[in-house]
């Protein structure tokens, strides 16, 4: 059987791609949400979470920063990236896990838990990552 290449893959292409799997999830998320019984109702009615201006405001910020920090690593300098990268990874790790832990228990919330350890684990991995950032070798530096 053929041996396949394993071509490494640069920390700045990982991390995008990190980050653009934690929006698919955070939106399929959303999206599921809907189902859960008297869910639309509330949003027609206005019974909902995001039932004010400023909720709804933050709620956008809190969504804007992951979907901006898929660009990050490609547009920051590595330093600025990378410390980024571990603010905002760990921050969206603990507030995933509270969020977890808030809705444990809940069947109808079951897919809401997955989705958060899910979530938990992926901005666990990013923050990993970019504490592994690979360092300047003397060869790299000099070409």
């Amino acid at each position: 059987m053929k041996q396949l290449e394993n071509q490494p893959v640069n920390i700045r292409i990982k991390l995008a791609l990190l980050w653009g799997s934690l929006m698919a999830c955070y939106i399929y998320c959303d999206y599921f949400q809907l189902y859960v019984p008297g869910k639309t109702q509330g949003l027609i009615d206005g019974n909902n979470l995001l039932n004010s201006p400023l909720s709804l405001f933050l709620a956008s910020v809190m969504l804007t920063i992951p979907a901006l920090m898929i660009s990050v690593p490609v547009f920051l300098k590595p330093k600025s990236a990378r410390l980024l990268h571990i603010i905002f990874g760990t921050f969206y790790t603990l507030l995933m896990l509270l969020i977890a832990v808030s809705v444990a228990g809940d069947a109808w919330l079951s897919f809401y838990f997955l989705m958060a350890l899910v979530e938990s684990a992926l901005t666990g991995f990013i923050v990993w990552q970019a504490w592994k950032w690979p360092n300047v070798t003397k060869q790299s530096a000099t070409i």
